[in-house]
C-alpha cells in the first residue's frame, strides 16, 4: 500500500440480476483495512476504517475520547504499513500518556463485553460538556449545507458505502469534510483536520450524513460544536445528551425538511406543547 497515497476503493466484477436478464460489470467497494493507534509505542486500539486522512483521524479520535485535550499534546505522529494493516504511531506528552495508562489499568482483566470493554454506566457513558457558546443557525443555513453535502462525498458517490461528515459555517457553506466508512471515524477525521487548523468550534456547526447517535453528540459536544445536524434520525439517548449538553440537535436533514430536537424555540413550545 501506498501510504502517501492510500487505495481507498478497489473494483470487482459482478453479476447484476434484473428483471430484463443478467449483465456483467465493473463494481467499485470502498476500502477498509484494520488501524491500530499506536500512543508512546502502546498499541491502545485498533479501528476498520477507510485508510485516507489517518493522521486527521488519530488527532481527531484521540481528542473526542478524552485522550488529549489539545492539539498540541500531539507531539510527532508517523504511519506505518504492517502485514495486516496500518499502524498510526503517535508520540504524545508525558502527562496524557500517564494519563492513558492510568486508563488502561482501568481496563484490564475485565471479562464483560461491555459498551467499549466498560463494565459500568459510568465507565462506558462519560460525563458530556456543556456548550457555552451557541451559534445561531438559519433553518436557510441548514437547507443550504444539505444541498450541497453530496457535492463533498466523491467516495460515496463512487462507492455507495461512505459516510460524510462536513464543517460548515454559518450561512450553511460546508468548508471541510471528510469520508470514512464508519460514521465515527468520518467525524473524528473532520474534528482532528480542524484541530490542526486550530478552528475555532464555536464558529460552525457539523453536517452528517449518518444517524445521530449519543457517541456523535458526545464527540462534538467535547471540543465545543454547539449544533450537530443529521441527515437520518438520532437516538432517544442522543437527544437527552444533547438536552443535558446544551447542543442544538437537528435530525432527517433532508431538502425542504429537517427536525429541531433541541432546543425548540418559543414558538415551537405552542405547536409542541408535549415538549415543554
Amino acid at each position: 500500500m501506498d501510504i502517501t497515497n492510500p487505495k481507498t476503493y478497489e473494483q470487482f466484477v459482478v453479476s447484476e440480476w434484473r428483471t430484463d436478464g443478467i449483465s456483467c460489470h465493473p463494481d467499485t467497494l470502498i476500502e477498509e483495512v484494520p488501524i491500530a493507534l499506536v500512543y508512546n509505542g502502546i498499541s491502545h486500539v485498533v479501528m476498520m476504517a477507510t485508510p485516507q486522512d489517518l493522521a486527521d483521524f488519530a488527532l481527531g479520535f484521540s481528542l473526542t475520547e478524552g485522550i488529549l485535550h489539545a492539539a498540541s499534546e500531539l507531539l510527532d505522529i508517523e504511519i506505518v504499513e504492517q502485514a495486516n494493516g496500518l499502524e498510526v504511531l503517535l508520540t504524545i506528552t508525558a502527562r496524557r500518556m500517564a494519563q492513558l495508562k492510568q486508563m488502561r489499568r482501568n481496563l484490564t482483566g475485565r471479562t464483560g463485553c461491555g459498551l467499549c470493554g466498560a463494565e459500568s454506566l459510568q465507565q462506558a457513558i462519560r460525563p458530556i460538556k456543556t456548550i457555552t457558546s451557541h451559534l445561531p443557525i438559519s433553518d436557510q443555513a441548514i437547507q443550504l449545507a444539505v444541498k450541497h453535502l453530496s457535492e463533498f462525498q466523491p467516495l460515496q458517490d463512487l462507492t455507495g458505502a461512505c459516510h460524510g461528515a462536513a464543517w460548515c459555517n454559518a450561512d450553511g457553506k460546508i468548508l471541510v469534510a471528510k469520508e470514512d466508512v464508519g460514521r465515527h471515524n468520518a467525524l473524528d477525521k473532520l474534528l482532528g483536520a480542524l484541530a490542526k487548523q486550530n478552528a475555532d468550534f464555536s464558529q460552525g456547526f457539523v453536517l452528517v450524513s449518518s444517524r445521530a447517535s449519543y457517541e456523535m453528540v458526545q464527540k462534538v459536544a467535547s471540543v465545543g460544536v454547539s449544533v450537530l445536524v443529521s441527515v437520518s434520525a438520532p437516538t432517544a439517548f442522543a437527544v437527552k445528551l444533547a438536552k443535558q449538553s446544551q447542543l442544538t440537535l437537528i435530525g432527517f436533514a433532508r431538502t425542504a425538511r429537517h427536525l429541531r430536537y433541541n432546543p425548540i424555540s418559543k414558538n415551537e413550545e405552542t405547536l409542541c406543547p408535549q415538549n415543554n
